[in-house]
């Protein structure tokens, strides 16, 4: 339990809390038990309502709230508050290497990704579908391979591009970020290039460079590449493995009113797919002296640890399902969601800590074995925060009366209703 109040000390949840303007001190909400009731009441899936995460806050605070008193809570300033914890949390969270030891040269591995999320169509307005009416989030990561946790993030509508999410800079010295298509362009490759870092991406379809020369040299009646364009001679080639300079032109960030053209040489690799009969091309800067072909498509399949990432909070977490009109509901969910995923990475550099050193934890087995105890974490928890929750018959009086005693249920009213228009 130290592991995780040292991650989110009491202290300063309360005082920053109040900074936010989310609580006053003197006031009847618990800060620390509501921030860990959305941590494990996230994970443990049955308490992902929101009827649920005030079962989880009841079950850890000194005093429960009521149904209204803790809806009135769900405010903008917690939205903000925990997309605050998220953020200062971020470098603090990380899980021992997986990456092989011949990827050292790199500070960091970075998958870049966005996911939707499916939202009620009464959001269409405030998170813009591409289609249809019902309404869309899209959640964009910067997920690091390396350890295993979350580098950047955001949140947009459904319509903004995944590219949009990505921003270029000097953090991206030494560091080896892996794209799929959506984030594809050539502007944004050669920024990459240009503060000291390294990329990886698939080539699009439609990207059609022309080659500049050959890293390789073939014997035989071999077809010359140079001065051709990539996609144009790729279905006529029969060789393991191509790899060439290629030259993209592409228009610089726009200055004084205008555009500038530019040009920057890259990497394409391709590695022969026998079973589709085609090609993977990848387009990088990696230097060949160091990492031939095959070598880049392998480190490209780190880009799957992302795509594990979305499945564990849309699968284990259920974060693709939102029961919600209110859009400062949704990032509440989203950055609970977050926040679950920081704690379970902590917890699980604690357990890698304490066993054997050939141990392996696959990613999607740690999340059902999290899921599967939170709600005992929370419990312990409690009790090390020192909370005395109410008696459990009392919470569970409380939690199955109706929510005003003067309104009927559904039933009761639907029955009332019925009865009248028989009777008329």
């Amino acid at each position: 339990m130290n592991r995780l109040t040292t991650l989110f000390p009491s202290t300063m949840l309360e005082d920053h809390a109040e900074e936010h303007g989310v609580v006053e001190r003197e006031g009847k909400l618990q800060i620390p038990a509501l921030v860990w009731a959305f941590v494990f009441g996230f994970a443990t899936g049955e308490s992902r309502t929101l009827a649920g995460f005030r079962r989880s806050y009841n079950s850890t605070a000194d005093e429960t709230l009521t149904a209204g008193g803790f809806y009135h809570r769900l405010t903008p300033r917690l939205a903000d508050f925990l997309c605050d914890l998220v953020e200062q949390r971020l470098d603090e969270v990380a899980v021992p290497h997986t990456i092989s030891d011949e990827f050292d040269r790199f500070r960091d591995i970075i998958a870049a990704d966005g996911t939707i999320l499916r939202l009620h169509e009464f959001l269409a307005d405030e998170f813009q579908p591409r289609k249809g009416e019902q309404g869309g989030a899209r959640l964009h990561l910067l997920h690091n391979v390396t350890d295993q946790t979350i580098e950047q993030f955001s949140i947009t509508d459904e319509k903004a591009h995944d590219s949009n999410g990505f921003d270029t800079g000097p953090w991206l010295r030494d560091r080896l970020v892996l794209f799929d298509q959506a984030y594809f362009k050539y502007r944004r490759f050669a920024l990459i290039d240009e503060n000291g870092g390294y990329f990886v991406s698939r080539l699009k379809d439609n990207a059609n460079p022309v080659i500049t020369g050959e890293f390789r040299e073939w014997r035989g009646r071999a077809i010359p590449l140079e001065g051709k364009q990539i996609q144009d001679v790729a279905e006529d080639l029969h060789r393991e493995i191509i790899d060439v300079e290629i030259e993209a032109e592409f228009q610089r960030r726009l200055y004084e009113g205008t555009r500038s053209l530019d040009t920057k040489q890259f990497r394409v690799v391709g590695v022969r797919d026998e079973d589709a009969d085609d090609y993977h091309l990848y387009i990088t800067n990696l230097p060949r002296e160091e990492l031939l072909p095959r070598d880049i498509a392998t480190i490209y399949r780190c880009r799957w640890e992302v795509e594990l990432l979305f499945r564990e909070l849309k699968s284990r977490y259920e974060l693709d399902e939102f029961d919600t009109t209110k859009k400062h509901v949704v990032e509440i969910l989203v950055y609970a969601a977050l926040l679950t995923l920081l704690v379970s990475r902590e917890l699980l550099d604690l357990v890698s800590e304490y066993a054997a050193d050939e141990a392996v934890f696959p990613p999607e087995r740690w999340a059902a074995t999290f899921r599967s105890h939170a709600q005992l974490i929370l419990h312990e928890l409690s009790q090390h925060l020192g909370y005395t929750p109410p008696p459990l018959i009392d919470r569970m009086a409380e939690d199955a009366q109706k929510i005003h005693q003067e309104r009927p249920i559904l039933q009761e009213r639907l029955a009332t209703a019925t009865q009248q228009e028989i009777a008329n």
